[in-house]
């Protein structure tokens, strides 16, 4: 496995505009329906953080990356749902999740504007609430309020444990930085749990019909 990532992490460090473009589209294509609740952006993100402490990728430039097509992807969401209003939730392919589309509604009403602010951080309901919002007539002005600094919260949430638990791993384990050992352990445990998780809960899903489990149902269901 390390023959296999040492190859990209030297391809990563000779091109990071690629590795900026990834984590660009991973944190915009979050925000998109249906794409958001497959696509493992976090994960993505995650892994691409730990190359921080190394000098593969910098800091800032990771944020950047992810605030903007955070940004970018929950107001192009929004503004689609705010132009269409509640036509959208009828129409393909939300059609096809109607579960989902329901409970991002009965989340919206029932927390309000701090709906658009919790969901940044609740997959897969965050590639859903954003064009709800839009959609059930929140204002453009009141989405970005709330909108905005949970994308400067989320991003920070999202990079730094890979950072920290890479540099962790060189400054406890003794680790060099230019060995890559560190990258290759926590891209592969974040690689791997994600896949584990997704797992579990699209088997859960499943049982369920479609519906997205919650805390103490999936906890009900491992008993």
């Amino acid at each position: 496995m390390a023959s296999f990532i040492d190859p990209l992490i030297a391809f990563v460090s000779a091109h990071a505009w690629l590795a900026y473009l990834t984590l660009f589209l991973a944190a915009l294509l979050e925000a998109v329906p249906i794409a958001g609740s497959v696509i493992p952006g976090s994960t993505i993100i995650l892994a691409l953080s730990a190359l921080v402490p190394g000098g593969d990728l910098v800091l800032e430039w990771v944020l950047v990356a992810a605030i903007a097509g955070a940004l970018l992807g929950d107001g192009t969401a929004f503004w689609i749902g705010h132009r269409t209003q509640r036509e959208i939730l009828s129409s393909w392919p939300m059609t096809n999740y109607p579960r989902v589309v329901a409970q991002s509604e009965a989340f919206f009403h029932r927390w309000g504007a701090l709906a658009v602010f919790f969901a940044r951080f609740v997959p897969p309901i965050r590639a859903f609430v954003p064009i709800t919002a839009g959609a059930l007539g929140m204002t453009p002005p009141r989405f970005y309020a709330v909108n905005i600094p949970a994308i400067l919260l989320w991003a920070p949430a999202h990079v730094l444990p890979g950072v920290l638990a890479v540099s962790a791993l060189h400054r406890y384990a003794g680790i060099p930085h230019h060995t890559g050992v560190g990258k290759h352990y926590w891209m592969l445990i974040v690689v791997g749990g994600a896949l584990v998780v997704a797992l579990a809960v699209w088997i859960i899903r499943r049982r369920r019909g479609g519906r997205i489990p919650t805390a103490e149902q999936i906890q009900s269901d491992f008993r």
